[in-house]
């Protein structure tokens, strides 16, 4: 069992959660969470990447200059690629990067991603967040209590618009909710911030 602080929106630790192991796969799995990683690295790309073949460019198919007698080197037509202009000798197709992994796995590469912000100390999770009203230096000094002042991934267990509107104007931030969170979003970020009832959400 980990024991898990749990801090108010000023920064005082205000309880405690135990935390079992096991329900987050017991130890962090480095080579599941590599191939999460790579995956949804891999899932960004757009391959759209297109370029013209010589028989896709605009010119002549005809021998530029007959093949003896005029000094020059020999030469075929306009639309080789060594000529300006001509097409690509191995052009770029479109090309779908795209990679799968079971559900089952996805959910196991984020319990470890969450192990491993348990074990470096880099989670907070806190009692409840609400805002009276929606603005982002009430994001801000409640993250500076937290003694967050680096990238940060804030997990809601719930979509709440007044949270929405006052943390999405924040740079180097992520803002998702439990149910869509994933490996991607918690390594990519310093600090994982969570509610107790996200918590709890994702032990459940």
């Amino acid at each position: 069992m980990i024991e898990v602080p749990v801090y108010n929106q000023s920064g005082q630790k205000v309880d405690s959660l135990q935390v079992d192991e096991q329900k987050l796969g017991g130890t962090v799995r480095r080579n599941l969470l590599k191939q999460a990683l790579v995956m949804y690295h891999a899932n960004q790309r757009q391959g759209s990447a297109q370029t013209l073949a010589r028989g896709e460019v605009e010119g002549s198919t005809k021998k530029i200059f007959r093949q003896k007698g005029t000094g020059n080197a020999r030469m075929g037509a306009i639309r080789q690629p060594v000529r300006r202009g001509g097409g690509h000798a191995k052009q770029k197709r479109p090309k779908d990067w795209r990679q799968e992994l079971p559900k089952t796995a996805r959910k196991l590469a984020r319990n470890s991603a969450i192990l491993s912000k348990i074990e470096s100390s880099d989670i907070r999770v806190l009692d409840a967040i609400s805002f009276q009203e929606p603005k982002t230096k009430l994001v801000v000094q409640m993250l500076k209590a937290l003694g967050v002042d680096r990238t940060y991934c804030l997990a809601l267990s719930k979509d709440d618009p007044m949270i929405v509107r006052a943390a999405r104007n924040i740079q180097r931030s992520k803002l998702t909710t439990v149910a869509q969170l994933n490996a991607w979003d918690i390594m990519q970020k310093r600090t994982l911030l969570l509610t107790r009832d996200g918590l709890e959400q994702i032990l459940a």
